[in-house]
């Protein structure tokens, strides 16, 4: 028997709720009442073979509260005349909220409403849209009003998020609700207000004007003669932001980045070199350093996919960089210390040299071995010297 289980009404409501439907209306006013739930009933045939049940059956309906049923009537034979369902309605959204026991909520969601039509009405289509993330913020919601509002006054204000002076809001509420505050800005912010190449809650700051933690470089001086601080210092470990690094002009004349901090540690004294922390896929602040064009530059990365596509990023910045310690001899001298690579990585890398295409390709299509990586810290220290020996 295919008819409508009483259940499944409260359920077709209860859809129209997860969508956030029936808080949206509350917001367009579109008409969305009376609203006809889907109802099979029982056919002619079916009330003379399962009488008793098609009772039990419309019963059940009428049980359930702030539905109303359509009835029409059937003509028997047998059992006479007889009113069966032929639809289901809730007529307003009072008795779909009273069917789903969200009275709560809907009460907290109606100052969000009244507050935002009153104070910042252009970010009522934002509720409309996302209905059930403005209930979920609805304790935070006045103070996410109030930081709007102050953008609005201050666009693009150039001061920490520590500085915003809001009361009841602190910078660590700003940054918790990144996500949110930047969909919302969107709405009401003038474009001169928005950098849009800034994507994501990590470029938030930049991306309404604020400033922020400036970016930094670490590097070594593997050469006392070239000290940049003049001090004696033996080889110094130096972090600098990257405007001061971008004006460096160190004698160094050989510079090595790697992306592990204990080789960065434990690099041994190279004459006339120095070496850099590196950060993974983000080389844009060494592209602000102009004097890395005229050193040569090694970069020592894992042996894997990634380490060759950061490789190849890298030399966007500066083509003549030149890989260390990333060739198939070193790989297969330390097959015992192999490891396994997450998510390889499968896209063309068009800068790397033929013989690092050669083995990002038996990485990349596991000829060697399934996910095959070798971290470089794994690699011997004695054959890291015997390779800046080659390299002197």
């Amino acid at each position: 028997m295919n008819w409508t289980p009483a259940a499944d009404l409260r359920v077709q409501v209860q859809k129209l709720w997860d969508r956030g439907a029936l808080l949206a209306n509350l917001t367009s006013g579109e008409p969305l009442f009376p609203l006809r739930l889907s109802l099979r009933s029982p056919s002619s045939a079916e009330i003379t073979e399962h009488f008793d049940s098609v009772r039990a059956w419309i019963a059940e309906l009428r049980a359930v509260p702030h539905i109303r049923l359509e009835m029409r009537e059937l003509r028997h034979r047998v059992f006479g005349n007889n009113a069966v369902p032929a639809a289901a309605w809730v007529d307003t959204l009072e008795d779909a909220v009273a069917l789903l026991g969200k009275r709560r909520e809907v009460a907290r969601f109606l100052p969000i409403l009244e507050r935002t039509r009153v104070t910042e009405p252009a970010l009522m289509s934002w509720i409309g849209k996302r209905p059930l993330r403005a209930l979920e913020l609805a304790d935070a919601w006045p103070r996410l009003l109030d930081i709007v509002a102050w953008l609005q006054a201050h666009p693009r204000p150039g001061v920490y998020l520590r500085q915003v002076d809001i009361a009841g809001v602190h910078s660590k509420f700003i940054e918790q609700h990144r996500g949110t505050l930047a969909e919302l800005l969107d709405c009401v912010l003038p474009e001169e207000a928005i950098d849009r190449s800034c994507i994501g809650i990590q470029q938030f700051a930049a991306r309404y004007g604020f400033r922020d933690k400036p970016l930094r470089v670490r590097l070594r001086v593997l050469d006392p003669r070239c000290a940049l601080l003049s001090m004696g210092l033996g080889y110094e470990d130096i972090t600098l932001d990257v405007d001061s690094f971008a004006r460096l002009e160190p004698e160094a004349s050989r510079v090595f980045i790697t992306e592990n901090e204990i080789n960065f540690l434990a690099f041994p004294q190279v004459a006339d070199s120095l070496i850099i922390f590196g950060a993974g896929y983000g080389f844009q602040m060494l592209g602000m350093a102009p004097w890395l064009a005229r050193r040569r530059l090694h970069y020592w990365g894992d042996i894997d996919t990634h380490g060759f596509a950061i490789l190849d990023q890298l030399r966007a910045s500066f083509g003549h960089v030149e890989s260390f310690l990333m060739d198939r001899d070193t790989l297969m001298a330390f097959e015992a210390q192999w490891g396994d690579e997450e998510s390889p990585t499968q896209r063309e890398l068009p800068r790397l040299t033929s013989a690092e295409r050669t083995l990002y390709d038996d990485l990349r299509d596991n000829r060697l071995r399934k996910n095959l990586r070798l971290e470089q810290e794994r690699i011997g220290y004695g054959w890291l010297e015997a390779a800046l020996a080659a390299l002197a």
